[in-house]
């Protein structure tokens, strides 16, 4: 959850800006030029081809214990399951319970339906910040710049499978921080008193939600809020600062209700005691030096990654296409921009060394690699990070209008198309392991169902797993969880390992 620190949330463009003539009549927009919608389709594409591979995800993980226990007992079951067992995380609940509705089916739609609501946020989220700024960009960039850097958040990851075709993970690390950045959108609309009103509600329901959802996107979210107030002390005085602040702190309030409510719930707890943490373990002095060591090398893969480069390209062509602005405001875009820039990468540091600090004791030997999902709760801001500093070098190139602009346009263009490809290697590799899994997951399912019908009650099970994803049997046979949940969700009192695929 960000917000707008800058204190202009509330002031319409003036004359200088690209919403009004001077004569009170709306200027036109520009069109999208041709390059610019070709480019747009490599994004558009990558995510079209993910979406029709969602087809191929089959339960695994965590889903095994999820699915019986909606089966079962319902929501409520769900939430009691969460709240008093499990983490205390009651929002995930109901997160898992809007899909895990579906069954299998819902899984498969997960991917669809979860990456088109990140991509309308983000698609949202750049007009509303460009209003705010007194910016306009030409119609159809907004999408390039929103599809662009979804996709980059998606697949540069380290693991995709966990970060966009598995519900249980991208519920909490991935939809969570998309979510977040969707209660600033109301904010940064907001031109009336019912829409100061309404974007306020927004902070409260959303801060509690995301509160109970995610600690690592709370966590990301406080860091940003306290950020966003410390910028409004260098803004204009006047009600748009106060009302700035009054949102800021709304928002924090409620992500901070959220926080007390998930650590102390009986699951929290629970959980703290099976990997042996607390409050003051987890602030000992060889915690904090592990976690700076462990999001050093995070960092480390991250920054080693070319793919996160498509970002920041397609924030320069977007600054690159900016026009107009507001000479009474003071957005990002606005005046000396090098502050909130630097206040944002520094809110990118600490978030994230935080959100490493408190999940490295569920991940102490395998954060970087099972435990990359929880990543995603920062690293959704870095790819919006890395898409603003661009903006802000594009902008600031076009202001100059050096001559190297138009090499710099035709650099970055053929970045973003690059970093897309890219991506598709990787993915249509993913693609053939998934398909192997549900072709196998499948087989074993009609044969599993088949025998209990006959009546049995205790059956051979065959790991496949992708992604990392934790199969019953899986390591050879050695790791047994989540064996008893899968024979739950078939009706079995027991699974045993075997090596034989179904026939």
């Amino acid at each position: 959850m960000t917000a707008e620190a800058s204190g202009t949330a509330d002031t319409p463009p003036g004359p200088g800006g690209a919403s009004h003539r001077p004569d009170g009549a709306r200027a036109p927009r520009r069109l999208m030029p041709p390059w610019a919608a070709v480019l747009t389709a490599f994004p558009l594409v990558l995510l079209g081809v993910s979406f029709w591979i969602g087809r191929l995800v089959r339960p695994g993980g965590d889903d095994w214990c999820f699915l019986p226990v909606l089966r079962d007992e319902g929501v409520s079951g769900m939430i009691g399951k969460f709240y008093l067992h499990d983490n205390g995380r009651v929002a995930n609940a109901l997160m898992v319970a809007l899909y895990g509705a579906g069954g299998v089916a819902g899984q498969q739609w997960y991917a669809t339906v979860s990456g088109l609501l990140i991509l309308a946020v983000v698609w949202a989220l750049v007009p509303a910040a460009l209003r705010v700024s007194g910016r306009t960009a030409p119609r159809g960039v907004p999408l390039l710049v929103a599809s662009m850097t979804v996709v980059v958040f998606f697949f540069a990851t380290p693991n995709t499978y966990k970060t966009f075709y598995w519900p249980a993970s991208s519920v909490s690390h991935t939809v969570a921080p998309a979510l977040a950045a969707a209660a600033v959108i109301p904010l940064l609309r907001a031109r009336s008193r019912r829409g100061r009103i309404l974007a306020l509600c927004a902070a409260v329901v959303a801060g509690l939600f995301v509160g109970t959802l995610s600690e690592g996107t709370a966590i990301v979210s406080g860091v940003l809020l306290c950020t966003a107030l410390l910028l409004s002390l260098r803004s204009r005085p006047g009600p748009a600062r106060h009302r700035t602040r009054l949102w800021c702190g709304a928002a924090l309030a409620a992500v901070v209700a959220g926080m007390i409510i998930i650590y102390t719930s009986p699951g929290s707890r629970v959980r703290r005691e099976r990997f042996g943490t607390g409050a003051t373990s987890v602030v000992d002095t060889g915690s904090l030096a592990d976690a700076l060591r462990t999001f050093g090398d995070i960092l480390g893969t991250v920054l080693t990654t070319w793919t996160y480069l498509g970002a920041l390209a397609v924030g320069v062509l977007l600054g690159l296409l900016l026009r107009g602005g507001d000479p009474a405001g003071d957005g990002p875009l606005r005046g000396r921009p090098l502050v909130p820039a630097l206040a944002a990468v520094a809110a990118f540091l600490v978030s994230g060394y935080l959100c490493t600090l408190v999940t490295l004791p569920a991940f102490e030997h395998n954060m970087m690699t099972y435990g990359t999902r929880t990543w995603n709760d920062f690293l959704f801001l870095f790819v919006l990070l890395l898409a603003g500093l661009g903006a802000l070098l594009g902008d600031a190139l076009r202001a100059r209008g050096t001559a190297a602009v138009p090499l710099v346009t035709g650099t970055a263009a053929v970045l973003c198309a690059a970093v897309c490809v890219g991506l598709f290697v990787p993915l249509t590799g993913l693609a053939h392991d998934m398909g192997v899994r549900a072709r196998h997951w499948d087989r074993q399912d009609r044969l599993l169902r088949k025998e209990v019908a006959g009546g049995a009650t205790v059956l051979p099970y065959v790991p496949a797993s992708v992604g990392q994803m934790r199969d019953p049997f899986g390591h050879h046979g050695r790791s047994i969880w989540p064996a008893p949940c899968t024979a739950q969700y078939y009706h079995l009192k027991r699974i045993t390992y075997a090596t034989r695929p179904a026939p």
